[in-house]
């Protein structure tokens, strides 16, 4: 049986919701309706019961996204106001109860006002990035960049041979954005709108990586079409103590350039040896770095 099989059968089911009802009264909540489906994917199960408290939410991940489990105890130490605080936890089989977190944006031009605020959490973050990469977050920092672009041309198929041909250039890439003076930090890999909570909370933790704090634009700006230099430019506000604007736009350009990388090998980890719709991502994310702009 694979895990999305297993996360359908009422057997898995009727056990995640003993073991919810269990850590629901230890928060002294009370479930008041039936554990529900409402997405399944191979990389992760998401179920919602309805509580004395509201919906709460139970996703289980597999052992390659089990570090967004882990990941919320260091975002929750550090940056409580912008991460929704985890109910209940279990680190062994990957499992995490979060409480409902209201709306999210719908309409991607809605998170141009909320690019700095996120900026500035990746700055209070930076310093925390050893806790980050031992909760099992990947290591996507400039430096381990050429390594990991060596592990996707391995792992993912159907690459072109002029993709290969790119491995000079994007060590260089690498260790140009290795002299950048803006941090490393969390990189949420997958920050569209629909990860954005209205009230200024950021959701999802799953793609998560450890990279070039830039890295983190390449989904929204991509999403936001002509106004992508406004969506750049309010970011970039949380960093401009730290160069000239001229100089983060480069590193802001190199980073997400670079960060394709990640995404490829993220999306690998979570559809490898599927034939559903996203089979192909890993494959057009890494064919993308020898596009002409990063947004491609």
């Amino acid at each position: 049986m694979d895990v999305v099989d297993e996360w359908k059968s009422a057997e898995w089911q009727a056990g995640a919701q003993g073991w919810l009802d269990e850590r629901l009264a230890d928060a002294g909540i009370t479930r008041v309706g039936p554990l529900t489906e409402h997405k399944v994917r191979t990389w992760a199960g998401v179920f919602s019961a309805a509580t004395t408290v509201g919906p709460v939410w139970l996703k289980a991940t597999t052992p390659g996204t089990a570090a967004e489990v882990r990941l919320y105890g260091v975002l929750h130490a550090v940056v409580p106001e912008r991460v929704l605080a985890p109910i209940a936890t279990d680190l062994a089989r990957g499992w995490i109860v979060l409480p409902d977190g209201g709306p999210k944006l719908t309409d991607p031009h809605e998170m141009i006002d909320r690019l700095a605020p996120y900026g500035q959490m990746q700055r209070d973050l930076a310093p925390h990035v050893d806790a980050i990469l031992a909760a099992g977050v990947s290591d996507m920092r400039p430096p381990r960049l050429p390594e990991r672009f060596a592990e996707a041309l391995a792992v993912i198929d159907g690459m072109p041979p002029e993709i290969a041909a790119l491995a000079p250039r994007v060590a260089d890439w690498c260790a140009r954005l290795a002299e950048s003076p803006v941090p490393v930090s969390i990189d949420h890999n997958d920050l569209h709108a629909g990860n954005f909570l209205r009230d200024g909370r950021f959701y999802d933790w799953g793609d998560s990586v450890v990279a070039h704090s830039f890295a983190s634009m390449l989904v929204p700006l991509s999403m936001l079409g002509p106004d992508s230099d406004r969506g750049r430019d309010a970011y970039l506000e949380a960093f401009t103590d730290l160069a000239p604007r001229a100089d983060l736009v480069t590193d802001l350009e190199l980073a997400c350039r670079v960060g394709k990388i990640a995404r490829a090998l993220t999306w690998h980890r979570a559809v490898a040896g599927s034939t559903g719709p996203f089979a192909d991502a890993p494959r057009a994310q890494l064919v993308a770095l020898a596009k002409p702009s990063f947004f491609d």
